[in-house]
């Protein structure tokens, strides 16, 4: 399945004031995409769609909690009235908790799954309605903890494990029916992002992120890629495919990393806001968070898997040039001999 040029399309994005969904709204604009963005910053919204007017780009926002069936409607029906439909829907809108399970009470837990899955669900359900009649992509993003479990983002994964099983299955119901409707899921590893930041914390120091870090850009290329040449699932960032191939070869030896994955969660300076987004927006607009590590500067991993082709053939252009300099130079011995 192929869909229109991004050039042609309407894109839907939830969780469209930080992170990856920004840096999904922004690309998707410069690329001439119409964009719908929908979060709960109403004042964040307001200045990113300026933002992308600005420079020559189609915009509207839509404030709406994806955890409330009736307000993610609505920005479908905003997608509707304002521009006539849609072609992609891409469901970004997450949160996290860090913590031990038996600490976090049950209105955070629930508010979490809320958020991470029946947001993805109602996202899900109501841009697929719409799809189906009139064709195009659902993007929906998970993580490598819908493959690995985290200690101290237990419910998180939890979330995107969850999310991995429901758009399988949503997955499988489009194609028994016949709907021209591509369905890919999207992996990322650790992203520079304000997640950690936006995080509701229970720990006594700042929730991180372990190395390493890829930036939110490569992640909205690969959510871009899907819109137009859709893949089942894809992974962003090669040390996160690394990490659930380990954990597939050797599932007890994971568990026994849990001190080291605890570590490798916690920064040396004490929390600055505990309670984070998780029940009320804090101040957006920005995509990148503060890691202490530097930030990788690409996933050649998750470009080779986008374009497969190219990297084959780059490789089996190295190989020939190898093959070449290594004839040559045994020829040249020959010669001296």
């Amino acid at each position: 399945m192929k869909h229109k040029p991004l050039r042609e399309q309407v894109v839907v994005i939830t969780g469209a004031s930080s992170g990856i969904g920004l840096a999904t709204a922004r690309m998707a604009a410069e690329r001439g995409a119409r964009v719908v963005l929908a979060a709960r910053s109403g004042d964040a919204l307001a200045r990113i769609q300026a933002e992308i007017e600005g420079v020559g780009g189609k915009a509207i926002h839509v404030v709406a909690d994806v955890g409330t069936r009736t307000d993610v409607q609505a920005v479908a029906d905003r997608a509707e009235a304002t521009f006539g439909g849609f072609d992609t829907w891409v469901n970004v809108a997450g949160a996290s908790i860090y913590g031990r399970l038996r600490e976090i009470s049950d209105a955070n837990h629930e508010r979490l799954i809320r958020t991470n899955f029946w947001g993805t669900v109602f996202g899900s359900l109501v841009a697929t309605e719409h799809l189906r009649q009139h064709g195009g992509a659902l993007i929906n993003v998970g993580s490598i903890a819908s493959d690995l479990a985290f200690p101290y983002q237990g419910m998180y994964a939890a979330s995107k494990h969850a999310v991995k099983g429901f758009t399988d299955a949503l997955r499988m119901e489009l194609i028994y029916e016949n709907a021209p409707v591509s369905v890919t899921l999207i992996k990322p590893a650790s992203i520079d992002t304000p997640l950690p930041q936006r995080a509701r914390n229970y720990m006594d120091r700042e929730p991180s992120l372990p190395p390493p870090i890829y930036p939110p850009e490569e992640v909205a290329n690969a959510i871009l890629h899907a819109a137009v040449r859709p893949k089942r699932d894809i992974v962003v960032g090669g040390a996160g495919k690394a990490f659930t191939a380990g954990k597939a070869l050797a599932p007890g030896a994971y568990d026994h990393l849990s001190a080291a994955i605890v570590a490798l969660q916690k920064r040396g300076t004490p929390p600055r806001n505990s309670d984070g987004a998780l029940h009320a927006p804090v101040p957006a607009g920005i995509t990148r968070g503060d890691p202490p590590v530097p930030v990788m500067r690409t996933s050649a991993y998750t470009r080779a898997s986008l374009h497969p082709m190219a990297a084959a053939a780059g490789l089996l252009g190295f190989g020939a040039v190898t093959a070449l300099a290594i004839a040559g130079g045994a020829a040249s011995r020959r010669r001296r001999g």
